[in-house]
């Protein structure tokens, strides 16, 4: 069981595993050397302790007993192959290793799941990786109940869905496959930005994306910017459509910050920047103050997200916040109906909310 004390350490010791290239992120599988490298003894001195051998003095004994049930280390076979049988447990799978919701995931779904005797299991996906493969492989591993995919790309996926046997919910509008999905509807969401960033007098509007051959929710907020611009009898401009570049890490800090630094290179003409996520629009923020410019005297600057560090950042991020507590305990909600054969393929739309804030400049 995965709780707030633990989160650290068990972050810290997956992403140490994932740097080391051993791609065995199952705490519940650990070995006797994971246990004796986190105590910071020997091999020996762990087995003894766990055969209370009186050479092995109080404090040390209880360091590994407490390695061990903090990592659910099994000592042997019979005994895992026993747990895995006997397991209740739901895995989520976090697409990005910098995913911003992350750590809603695990504590709105922990507080859900234990109220109804689950365990909820995470596991982080590198943006590379593929998630089906992962997901297939953690079925086998810990005889899962059923898997939350938050993050990812779903298209053609169908023949791989049913091979995974386990019910399954996804937290995103990106996929066509008969399943249960829990999403805002992010082209209406990113309408509504961009209409409001038009209320404020602004009609050259400069739009922070991804690459077009994604087809990822940048895209869909891309055409939720261009419904909004024909809306308002304005003809959208290529010049002010930025695209992350491949190797960028998307809807990074750092990607933000390079689309607007070329975009302020270009003297292109605009006077605001629409970024598809907050992340991406405190680094435009970033790119503005280093050309020798303001937010939002100069520029307004409009994410998406809702996320914490836009509210405490200076300007305040204008932005779209989504209700991710709420999608995460529904998403679980139809997961547990599916698992206990209730019902089955529901899709639930959650409406974002308009926050506004410091970094946009009415002009009208």
């Amino acid at each position: 069981m995965i709780n707030g004390e633990k989160n650290n350490v068990l972050t810290k010791y997956v992403n140490e595993t994932l740097r080391q290239g051993r791609g065995e992120t199952d705490m519940g599988e650990v070995t006797i050397k994971d246990i004796a490298r986190i105590c910071g003894v020997g091999v020996s001195t762990v087995s003894r302790a766990m055969n209370n051998h009186p050479d092995i003095n109080e404090e040390t004994k209880l360091k590994v007993q407490k390695a061990i049930e903090e990592y659910h280390y099994i000592p042997n076979n019979s005994a895992r192959n026993l747990k895995r049988q006997e397991s209740n447990t739901i895995a989520v799978l976090v697409q990005g290793m910098h995913n911003a919701f992350a750590g809603d995931m695990l504590t709105a779904g922990e507080l859900y799941v234990k109220k109804i005797g689950y365990s909820l299991y995470l596991q982080q996906v590198e943006e590379e990786e593929d998630v089906m493969a992962v997901a297939a492989e953690l079925v086998k591993e810990k005889r899962l109940k059923g898997l939350v995919f938050l993050g990812g790309r779903f298209q053609n996926l169908k023949e791989r869905w049913k091979h995974l046997g386990v019910p399954f919910v996804i937290l995103t509008s990106l996929t066509e496959e008969p399943c249960s999905c829990v999403y805002v509807d992010d082209v209406e969401e990113s309408r509504k930005m961009v209409n409001y960033l038009i209320q404020k007098g602004h009609r050259k509007i400069a739009l922070v994306t991804t690459p077009d051959h994604l087809r990822d929710i940048g895209k869909l907020r891309k055409d939720g910017y261009l419904k909004a611009l024909r809306e308002n009898g304005i003809e959208p401009k290529e010049e002010l459509i930025r695209r992350m570049d491949k190797e960028e890490k998307e809807f990074s800090i750092s990607s933000g910050y390079d689309v607007v630094s070329r975009l302020l290179k270009d003297g292109v003409d605009f006077t605001a920047v629409y970024a598809c996520s907050d992340y991406a629009a405190i680094g435009a923020c970033k790119a503005i103050f280093d050309a020798g410019k303001s937010v939002p005297e100069d520029y307004s600057v409009a994410g998406y997200d809702g996320l914490e560090i836009g509210r405490y950042y200076h300007p305040e991020i204008a932005t779209i916040s989504q209700p991710i507590h709420s999608m995460i305990e529904k998403g679980l909600d139809l997961l547990i109906q599916e698992i206990k054969g209730e019902k089955k393929y529901q899709k639930v739309i959650f409406d974002g909310e308009l926050l506004e804030g410091g970094s946009v400049r009415n002009i009208s």
